[in-house]
């Protein structure tokens, strides 16, 4: 475990895609954030690619595609590169402009190939959860800055807080005044949906028309009001048949709120969502998130009721890597099981499998070696699968010694010492052609980049490994471990044979 590079989840892959979101400073109507969104594409403009233009201008790719959407509150904006290797080095020139617009946060990333939402193949998710929204964005803004000086944005990490940490979403809220609502006969429910009913209509029932649900709402004539203000003079009818104006039945108020209501376990939560740079192995960025920012903020104190909770794919690398260690576990068993059946004997598959260790040896080195030539290679979870795999290729070398020389022992009556040798000749041969094929065969994996390269690369190095150092160390450890077991275990089994021949 000290040699292993560090824990990821899975690699990004190197899609020809690069996505951002863009935050105006809340409450900006839609024209004003096309008008932001606009401007980046003026940023962009003269990086655009032409029919017979060159792929890159100054050092700097050259736009395929580019497009925005911007919608009120918030926009996105997107791009794909002409030259399909260079898609991140987008991400610097449209991250810039959007950030030169004043209060205007952009997160522009790469996506994932295995991300399941835009930008979701690896990121972690630092979770505040508690019952006060206020304290929750001053603890989330806190824990905003922490995150950015553990992890600057200058080095491409992204740090995404959802929602934002402002409560600068214009809200009218309209608070009950119970006594009067009881003088009238009403209930504060009453009062919302006749509230609803003027607005966007209130949702009564679902009935079924020409064979299709449809919901049956309820709506108030059009008041000719497109204002705010106009709630407080909006009807409602008392119990006993008088019309008063909201005004009347309640206090109004134009106040601000948060932008999304994000909940988790049923708990108000507001979420850092943390992207690391592609050099940073996710297990290094959440032993910074967890040590540099939410252990400090612990022992700080934490406002009453208030958790910090890591969720994201954080928590899905710790169960795959749970499900794998099992998974190579559950191999190791099977393998040794039907080899036990196969030799109808408990300690001949033991020696084979002592190839294994050896192997994992081997695919340990060929990470390292991959590592020390210079490419950033960490234990991802296909690499993982690698160890999985070799569990069932390294045995059959050994299988090959045990087999020849337990023929030779009771097939043509040879002495354990002989049998070894002989099989260890006469199997030689056949074991490193294997191997070299093999090797040779998954040897482009490795040693050959392109498109795609960074998805199996690891897996690569580890069989490589593996197999390469198994190949020559099962010559050396196999016939001593044989020469110390086979004859203990085949003179009882030879002194029967003669009996059975004697009688």
């Amino acid at each position: 475990g000290t040699f292993l590079p560090q824990r990821d989840y899975l690699p990004n892959g190197n899609q020809n895609f690069v996505f951002g979101f863009v935050s105006p400073p809340a409450g900006y109507n839609l024209e004003t954030t096309a008008t932001i969104t606009r401007s980046i594409q003026e940023a962009t403009r003269p990086l655009w690619a032409t029919p017979d233009g060159p792929l890159d201008i100054d050092g700097q790719p050259v736009f395929e595609r580019f497009f925005y959407v911007a919608l009120e509150g918030r926009a996105f904006i997107g791009g794909k590169s002409a030259d399909p290797d260079r898609a991140g080095d987008l991400v610097r020139i449209m991250q810039g402009p959007a950030f030169r617009e004043p209060g205007t946060f952009a997160a522009v990333f790469q996506p994932s190939l295995f991300g399941r939402s835009v930008g979701g193949g690896r990121s972690i998710n630092v979770d505040i959860s508690g019952p006060d929204l206020q304290t929750l964005f001053d603890v989330g803004q806190d824990a905003f800055f922490r995150l950015n000086q553990v992890l600057p944005p200058q080095e491409q990490n992204r740090i995404r807080p959802l929602p934002a940490l402002t409560m600068g979403a214009p809200e009218v809220r309209v608070l009950p005044d119970r006594v009067r609502l009881a003088d009238n006969g009403l209930t504060a429910r009453d009062l919302g949906q006749s509230i609803d009913a003027f607005n966007d209509g209130l949702r009564v029932a679902e009935i079924t028309v020409d064979g299709k649900r449809v919901d049956l709402t309820l709506t108030g004539p059009d008041q000719g009001s497109g204002a705010t203000q106009g709630i407080g003079s909006l009807p409602v009818v008392t119990r006993d048949g008088r019309i008063v104006p909201v005004d009347n039945l309640a206090q109004v108020e134009l106040t601000s709120g948060p932008t999304q209501i994000r909940r988790i376990e049923r708990a108000r939560t507001v979420t850092m969502r943390v992207t690391p740079n592609a050099t940073m192995p996710l297990q290094a960025a959440i032993e910074i998130v967890e040590n540099d920012v939410i252990g400090p903020m612990q022992e700080a104190g934490l406002p009453p009721g208030v958790r910090l909770n890591v969720s994201g794919t954080a928590d899905k690398l710790a169960q795959t890597w749970d499900e794998l260690v099992v998974d190579l576990v559950l191999a190791l068993i099977i393998v040794y099981l039907v080899m036990a059946v196969l030799f109808e004997s408990f300690i001949y598959p033991l020696i084979i499998m002592l190839a294994v260790p050896v192997a994992a040896a081997g695919g340990v080195g060929g990470l390292l070696l991959l590592n020390a030539a210079g490419v950033q290679q960490p234990l991802d979870m296909l690499t993982m699968l690698g160890f999985v795999i070799l569990v069932g290729i390294v045995v059959n070398n050994a299988i090959l010694l045990v087999h020849q020389t337990l023929y030779n022992i009771r097939e043509e009556g040879m002495d354990a010492a002989a049998a070894i040798s002989l099989a260890t000749q006469n199997r030689v041969r056949p074991i490193f052609m294997s191997t070299l094929t093999s090797v040779f065969g998954m040897a482009p994996l490795v040693l050959f980049p392109g498109a795609g390269s960074e998805l199996y690369r690891g897996l690569g190095s580890v069989v490589l490994g593996g197999l390469a150092v198994s190949a020559l160390l099962t010559m050396v450890i196999i016939p001593p471990m044989m020469s110390i077991s086979v004859g203990l275990l085949e003179k009882p089994r030879r002194a029967k044979a003669v009996e059975a021949a004697a009688e």
